[in-house]
């Protein structure tokens, strides 16, 4: 209820009730306590009344009548019965009709013990049904994908996963079927329920019609323990974990008003599995000694006690240190860690070493002065009605789910402007109201025609590869709504182009936002979407060259940082391509990677060969032994997801816990603990014994966190943190973009939700979605290139050559052409310019 508008009073149960106007009586009988039992509402989707559980006395004025509360809105005076006898007797008339064809299989129902129907019928049903016909039947399970079991003969019929399938997520792949008795919900024939959100129908099913195949009979509600936590990916996704026997079995999304609204993609809420899978580690590795003793094979990574492996890193460290100096030393990752584990590792890299080699990104986000810099919207303010947002980011729906549903919520029910300026169609383009795709490397140009630059152009004329009328129609649009939030989805469009274009146009924005602020309107704020888990903690907590923690730069803050730490590095230092090609030169001693596996995700890849060849000492922290790790000579086994305590900050800058569940693998410790040790070990005590402590010191030392009380970072939502003295640096000139031949197609390269990254090769469930690799391209140009859909072709660029399936899409802009970047059986790699600003490839039949 807005400010503006005034409360309606209403009677429930006798009781005064105040309410807000058009809200529904359901919802205001809940906010006050009174429960009225249903199974089709739900507060996030439409109301469509299907069930009829939540008929009540509700009198208007005119005489009570029964009427479905969920679709009635408050009126002033209302008086709503929600016990009165005729109430009671048609909410038993409905839980007897709808367990006529319900079977009594409880006992080995996997909705068991948290079934609403079950609940329900306990506490407002007949007690015994007149009901001695057979009941109808239907093949069960079957399969809906691959994660989802569909059991049509407990199915009510409530609507709520057809309308979450269709509302929310935008794929309507399930819906009802035939008539009468033999009505049901299904897929459409050779037409599986492929859709990103799947999970979430299980979650919001009141009945055990759609069970989850990675949980099915694997624990009864009674035998779970649980934890209200932050998932660690960009969005802070809000969840409950559910654990049993020290094992986790089951996320479910939590209802955060200002984050996910209880919606995850399925990828996150089935990478549960990853964290018991059998190639967990669970013991320190030494390459060459075995617990101690010499191994005679010298070559191989094998067990060996804490003791011994720290001893190792720590005389690697003080060697490099001795040597070549602290720059020898050098950080890459920890983006998948704590808030705490962050800056336990930049204290040591930072205040310990005197190395400012460190950077939590690899190569795939965007400069720090950018994240930092500018002015942060909320996803809350991306939202507001009748606002406008411009994506200049990766598809959402690839990237970040959650945010598409909240963005798709919106554009549909809200009102929101989008106007897309990116260099391929996204999973939201269809609901845009101005689509300006341009070619690679451009989008400066459009940035600028878009926020007020030059538009008389002659007909026919394009910018950056969109036509100027659509540019023109964008802009008038943007102006009309000046006076309302304008927020920027901001990120790295493609992996095949540098991050020079991208920030070219941010500072085309920039002088917009100047401008809006002249007049006083709300301005332009910017949401940055970056890949990483809690990549947006390791920026604040200073894992990046130049930072220190608390959103301060080494110039600004280092006096009062050094004042705790007793020292800082003098100057910034590389970023990740700077570390690595320092590596590769034989000027790194030291190379320690948090998480991080620059062989298999770094863009390019002949330089982290190179790299992890002339290094003298690789030290890796990780859940796995990764390409990287397993080249690594010291490796130590961390604490992941649910496995340690601590905090998580997303994208919006919202601080989050992260409480623990269950216990760690073998003898690994979390990463703070690591950090603490070596430091100790170099001869300096963090004085850390848990992680509360670290916690107390990031808010002593962080600026930007030292008004954040434990009580606000523990509340359900958390707390925002928004000061930062880290200004947006605008380039002193444009990135210059190659012109392209007409023999070539420019390149995007992007992410996909399902890839062979960590999280979902190593949980079997979600290993077999990931997409293999092919190279999208325009139909015209498909024309051009002269073979059928999906035949293999021979890929060419200045880097190497590569064979892919070729495919038309219409979303792919004419000119260009598009790719898979982690794909799971080919590494597009091969074919990137990692150096340059754009990719120009060549398509060549074979």
């Amino acid at each position: 209820m807005s400010p503006s508008e005034s409360p309606v009073n209403i009677t429930v149960n006798g009781q005064p009730v105040q309410a807000a106007p058009g809200e529904w009586v359901i919802a205001a009988a809940e906010r006050a306590g009174v429960y009225i039992p249903h199974f089709c509402y739900h507060p996030r989707m439409n109301s469509v009344g299907m069930c009829r559980m939540c008929i009540v006395d509700i009198d208007t004025g005119r005489g009570p009548a029964l009427q479905p509360s969920c679709m009635v809105a408050v009126s002033e005076g209302m008086v709503v019965d929600t016990t009165s006898e005729q109430t009671r007797k048609a909410q038993d008339g409905v839980l007897e009709f709808l367990l006529l064809n319900h079977p009594l299989d409880c006992p080995v129902c996997d909705k068991g013990g948290e079934c609403p129907l079950q609940d329900q019928t306990m506490a407002y049903g007949p007690g015994e049904s007149r009901f001695v016909e057979e009941k109808r039947h239907f093949e069960k399970p079957i399969p809906v994908n691959d994660l989802v079991y569909l059991d049509r003969e407990r199915c009510i019929l409530c609507d709520r996963c057809t309308r979450f399938a269709d509302e929310v997520a935008g794929d309507p792949l399930i819906t009802f079927q035939d008539r009468g008795d033999q009505t049901q919900v299904n897929t459409f024939p050779e037409l599986p329920f492929s859709s990103y959100f799947s999970g979430n129908t299980v979650q919001i099913c009141p009945v055990g019609a759609l069970t989850a195949v990675p949980y099915r009979f694997k624990a009864r509600p009674w035998d779970l323990t649980e934890v209200t936590s932050t998932f660690p990916n960009p969005m802070g996704d809000r969840v409950v974990v559910q654990a049993s026997r020290d094992q986790v079995l089951r996320y479910q999304g939590w209802d955060s008003d200002p984050v996910n609204w209880g919606w995850l993609t399925d990828k996150d809420r089935f990478s549960f599995e990853t964290l018991t899978g059998d190639l967990r580690l669970g013991t320190p590795l030494v390459r060459g000694t075995s617990l101690g003793r010499p191994d005679p094979e010298g070559d191989e990574l094998v067990e060996a006690s804490w003791h011994l492996a720290l001893d190792r890193a720590a005389d690697a460290i003080r060697g490099a240190m001795s040597g070549s100096g602290p720059s020898s030393v050098a950080v890459l990752g920890g983006a998948r860690l704590t808030n705490e584990d962050q800056y336990a590792w930049a204290r040591l890299a930072k205040g310990v070493v005197g190395t400012d080699n460190v950077d939590a990104q690899l190569d795939d986000g965007l400069p720090p002065h950018v994240v930092l810099g500018l002015a942060r919207a909320t996803i809350d303010r991306a939202c507001t009605p009748g606002g406008t947002v411009i994506l200049m980011a990766p598809d959402p729906k690839e990237e970040q789910g959650t945010l598409y549903l909240r963005l798709r919520h919106a554009v549909v029910n809200d009102g929101v402007q989008l106007i897309e300026v990116t260099p391929r169609a996204s999973g939201l383009s269809h609901l845009a109201a101005h689509r300006l795709h341009h070619r690679p490397g451009e989008a400066a140009a459009v940035a600028a025609a878009l926020v007020g630059g030059d538009l008389d152009a002659a007909p026919g004329r394009d910018i950056g590869g969109v036509a100027a009328d659509d540019v023109v129609a964008a802009a008038a649009a943007l102006a009309d709504r000046s006076d309302r939030p304008i927020t920027v989805i901001l990120g790295r469009p493609s992996l095949a182009e540098a991050t020079g274009p991208t920030v070219d146009a941010v500072a085309e924005l920039a002088r917009f936002a100047k401008v809006l602020a002249v007049g006083g309107r709300p301005g332009l704020a910017y949401l940055p979407t970056l890949h990483r888990g809690n990549v947006f903690g390791a920026l604040d907590m200073g894992l990046a060259p130049g930072l220190l923690p608390g959103r301060v730069t080494l110039a600004d803050g280092g006096p009062a940082v050094a004042e705790h730490w007793g020292a800082v590095p003098p100057a910034p230092g590389a970023d990740a391509r700077g570390i690595l090609q320092a590596a590769a030169d034989g000027n790194i001693e030291v190379l320690i990677l948090l998480g991080a596996d620059p062989l298999g995700d770094f863009p390019d890849r002949p330089l982290a060969e190179a790299a992890l060849d002339r290094v003298g000492t690789v030290v890796a922290t990780d859940l796995f032994l990764n390409p990287s790790a397993a080249r690594a000579h010291i490796v130590f086994p961390v604490a992941g997801f649910t496995e340690r305590r601590g905090t998580h900050t997303n994208l919006e800058g919202r601080v989050t816990c992260q409480p623990q569940i269950v216990t760690p693998p073998g003898t690994a410790r979390p990463d703070w603990v690591i950090a603490g040790e070596l430091a100790r070990r170099l001869g300096s005590d963090f004085g850390f014994d848990t992680p509360e402590d670290v916690w107390s010191e990031i808010v002593r030392v962080a600026p930007s966190h030292r008004n954040l009380t434990v009580d606000d970072v523990e509340a359900d939502d958390g707390a925002v943190v928004s000061d930062s003295s880290v200004a947006f640096s605008p380039p002193p000139d444009a990135t210059p973009v190659p012109p392209i031949d007409s023999y070539s197609l420019r390149l995007v390269a992007a992410r996909r939700l399902f890839d062979r990254g960590t999280l979902v090769q190593h949980a079997p469930s979600l290993a077999v979605l990931a997409p293999r690799a092919s190279i999208a391209v325009n139909p015209y140009d498909f024309q051009r290139v002269g073979v059928e859909p999906g035949t293999e072709v021979q890929v060419v660029s200045p880097a190497g050559e590569l064979t892919l399936p070729v495919v038309p899409d219409a979303g792919v802009h004419r000119g260009t052409a598009a790719v898979t970047y982690n794909a799971p059986d080919r590494d597009v790699r091969d074919v990137i310019v990692a150096d340059g600003v754009v990719t120009d490839v060549r398509i060549q039949t074979r």
